[in-house]
C-alpha cells in the first residue's frame, strides 16, 4: 500500500498576497481557487516537478499565519534554483553546505558541498507571512551544470529512507 503525500496546508494571512508569492515568485503553479461560500477558499498550488502540492485559504486551520517551519523543496541543482528564485525575486538566503556531513553537530560552511552530497546543501525563504522553506540538493549529476563533482549519495540513517 502507498501512502502518498498529497497536499500540505499553510496559514496564511492573506490569501490573495500569498497565492500571488507563491506563483510569481517561487513558480509554483495554481491547480485550484475554490470559493464557494464566505468564509471558506481553498486555493491549491503545486511546486515545479512536485506530486505534492500546498493549500492556502479561509477556514482551513486555526495556526497561526506564518507558523510553517522547514517545509523542504528537494532539487537537483541548487544553485540552478537558488538562481531561479532570486531572480523571480525571492529573498532566498545563501547557500551553505553542512561539513562534517556525518555530524549533524558539526559547522555550516558558505557555498555548495564541494562534493554535491546529497542532502549535504541547503538554502532558505519564506513566504510573505513567514512560512519557512528550504531548497535541499538531492542527485545532483555533472551533466546538469558546467563543471561539478561526481554525485555522492548518502545512505539513509538509522529511521530514515530515500
Amino acid at each position: 500500500m502507498d501512502y502518498r503525500l498529497q497536499v500540505v496546508t499553510l496559514s496564511v494571512g492573506d490569501v490573495d498576497r500569498a497565492a500571488a508569492f507563491y506563483i510569481r515568485r517561487a513558480g509554483f503553479t495554481l491547480d485550484v481557487d475554490y470559493h464557494p461560500a464566505p468564509g471558506f477558499r481553498v486555493v491549491q498550488l503545486t511546486p515545479p516537478g512536485s506530486s505534492c502540492s500546498v493549500q492556502i485559504g479561509v477556514g482551513l486551520t486555526d495556526a497561526a499565519p506564518g507558523s510553517a517551519r522547514a517545509t523542504y523543496l528537494a532539487v537537483t541543482d541548487i544553485e540552478a534554483a537558488h538562481r531561479e528564485l532570486t531572480e523571480r525575486g525571492v529573498e532566498i538566503s545563501a547557500i551553505r553546505h553542512k561539513s562534517p556531513i556525518d555530524d549533524w553537530k558539526g559547522d555550516w560552511r558558505p557555498g555548495t558541498d564541494p562534493e554535491r552530497r546529497d542532502y549535504a546543501s541547503l538554502a532558505d525563504f519564506a513566504d510573505p507571512d513567514g512560512n519557512a522553506w528550504a531548497i535541499q540538493e538531492i542527485g545532483f549529476r555533472p551533466s546538469q551544470a558546467a563543471g561539478g563533482a561526481e554525485p555522492h549519495h548518502t545512505e539513509p540513517r538509522e529511521g530514515m529512507t530515500r
